[in-house]
């Protein structure tokens, strides 16, 4: 049997020591990352822990010493799948119902803090992913150290997260290779007179099969009028003869989500809509052409706008030609013509080109790593032209 595509136990620790010595560059006592269900990513890089149901937590030091954090019903879980020493059970990481717990001595953050070797009052602390902090965990946090600053440090995990090791690529990889196998086992199945829901049982049926943990994010199968939704779900509705289909397919591995994306046809695609559909694939070729070490994010996102504007389809523009991707399909950094970074080699994008119609849109997508001279795929290359399935 082959040894399973992961991230080894070792590199989790590095990734600790890494972040601590931002930390002291900074001018941070501690690091405290949250997540929950939906979006794990900032937790479970140093831990290796998806929660469920509950929310995570973990917690640095600038001196290098870490813990997870968890809710109260995931002490066992989280110490079977934790790749850290230390663990701490806070009620402000429980469920959405809001049990009370009224037999459990929780710990508090004050307990993590010493744990890890962090003490005083006055402390400079660093949260990051303040949209995954729920105002419970933000509060928990402040009354436990009424003294301290609590700054906004989500550059720490962008600046961490954003250059992959060879580890993380050979899961995307994996996803990718995955997420494939799932998209050409949909475009087998599809019929008209299929729902999309039906298409998605196909799509999860091959991700599981192939190896994935779970879908890279909720797969995507969107027909006609559904497909001017940039990000929607599937639904009942029933395919029809002519049927433009979405299909964006994702598989997970260890943590690190791979998504697939171009639209098929249920029948020929002719005139105005067949036009759109090939621009909106010639801006994805465009898009990919200017990837490479050294350049400017920002002036990709603006020739990539002007493109748009320069063949008569600026107001179908939706968004930006690239964004990070990683644990999460979509991850910091964006690439937009506000973007003020250069790309650096290894950083993982998804070349994600989406085009917005009155009737219809699409969406050509696949995963990429910038090399110094340009790219590398880490998915397979995605169709020229749009598949047109004849019945």
């Amino acid at each position: 049997m082959m040894a399973r595509i992961c991230i080894p136990d070792y590199e989790y620790k590095e990734r600790v020591k890494r972040c601590s010595a931002i930390l002291q560059r900074e001018g941070l006592d501690v690091l405290i990352v949250n997540g929950n269900e939906a979006d794990y990513a900032n937790p479970r890089y140093f831990s290796g822990f998806w929660p469920l149901f509950e929310r995570s937590g973990v917690a640095i030091s600038a001196a290098g010493e870490a813990a997870l954090m968890v809710g109260p019903e995931s002490a066992i879980f989280g110490a079977d799948r934790n790749k850290l020493d230390k663990i701490y059970v806070l009620l402000a990481y429980r469920e959405g119902a809001d049990p009370a717990y009224p037999e459990l001595k929780p710990d508090t953050f004050d307990d993590v803090f010493k744990g890890i070797g962090v003490t005083g009052k006055k402390l400079r602390i660093g949260v990051a992913s303040y949209l995954d902090t729920s105002v419970t965990i933000f509060n928990a946090i402040r009354d436990a150290f009424p003294e301290a600053e609590i700054i906004d440090a989500g550059k720490v995990m962008v600046e961490l997260r954003s250059v992959k090791s060879e580890n993380e690529l050979a899961c995307l990889r994996e996803g990718y290779r995955i997420a494939n196998i799932a998209t050409e086992e949909v475009i087998k199945a599809i019929r008209p007179g299929m729902t999309e829901l039906q298409m998605v049982g196909v799509a999860q049926k091959a991700v599981y099969e192939h190896g994935a943990e779970y879908e890279g994010l909720p797969m995507y199968v969107f027909s006609e009028a559904s497909t001017r939704h940039a990000i929607s779900r599937s639904c009942y509705r029933e395919f029809q003869k002519g049927d433009i289909v979405q299909l964006n397919l994702s598989a997970k591995i260890d943590g690190y989500s791979a998504a697939i994306g171009y639209p098929i046809c249920l029948g020929k695609l002719e005139g105005e809509r067949r036009d759109i559909v090939q621009f909106c694939r010639e801006a994805h070729r465009w898009s990919e052409k200017q990837v490479k070490a050294g350049v400017f994010a920002a002036d990709i996102a603006k020739g990539f706008y002007n493109y748009y504007a320069d063949h008569g389809y600026a107001k179908n523009y939706v968004y930006g030609p690239l964004h990070g991707t990683g644990m999460i399909e979509v991850e910091s950094p964006w690439c937009e013509t506000s973007s003020d970074y250069y790309l650096k080699q290894n950083m993982c994008y998804q070349v994600d080109t989406y085009i917005s119609s009155d009737t219809f849109g699409v969406r050509w997508e696949k995963g990429i790593v910038v090399k110094e001279n340009g790219f590398e795929l880490l998915s397979p290359e995605i169709p020229e032209v749009c598949p047109e399935i004849l019945f």
